[in-house]
């Protein structure tokens, strides 16, 4: 993926990760729970523990505020250099990765550490390092042509 820094204004970064923390503090407020979204997910997907129709609202309004943003703006230009095979196992293991750390990027990075959690803070630097290795492994050991 290839990011058009011509484009880039520090000012959408803000507004978006302002909009992030306001949305993950006002789902601990209103429901006591962290808004980790492998987690809520997943328990959307196996129909366990309380607050189900919360869960699923939440989930929907990540899917559905891309969507109106889009309509609304109009979708950004997305270029990715890799392949559709590594799309998929890059995915795959994210998600395996995300069962075994129990918890996501959402949930250890944004939620974990503002609670100044010490599990979320290794998760996240493990997440950190792991993503900067596998960028360097792809793009200048292997070619990046998966």
């Amino acid at each position: 993926m290839t990011i058009d820094w011509s484009a880039f204004t520090p000012w959408s970064a803000l507004a978006g990760g302002v909009l992030i923390g306001l949305s993950a503090s006002l789902f601990i407020l209103a429901n006591g729970r962290i808004a980790g979204i492998s987690g809520l997910l997943g328990s959307l997907l196996e129909r366990t523990g309380d607050g189900l129709l919360d869960k699923a609202l939440f989930v929907s309004g990540l899917l559905l505020a891309p969507l109106l943003w889009t309509v609304v703006v109009g979708a950004p230009e997305a270029r990715f250099e890799s392949g559709w095979p590594a799309l998929l196992l890059a995915g795959l293991m994210v998600g395996i990765g995300t069962r075994y750390g129990a918890g996501c990027t959402s949930g250890h990075g944004v939620c974990g550490l503002a609670r100044l959690s010490p599990r979320s803070l290794v998760a996240t630097l493990v997440f950190m390092t792991a993503g900067f290795l596998s960028t360097y492994v792809l793009r200048h050991l292997i070619g990046g042509g998966l």
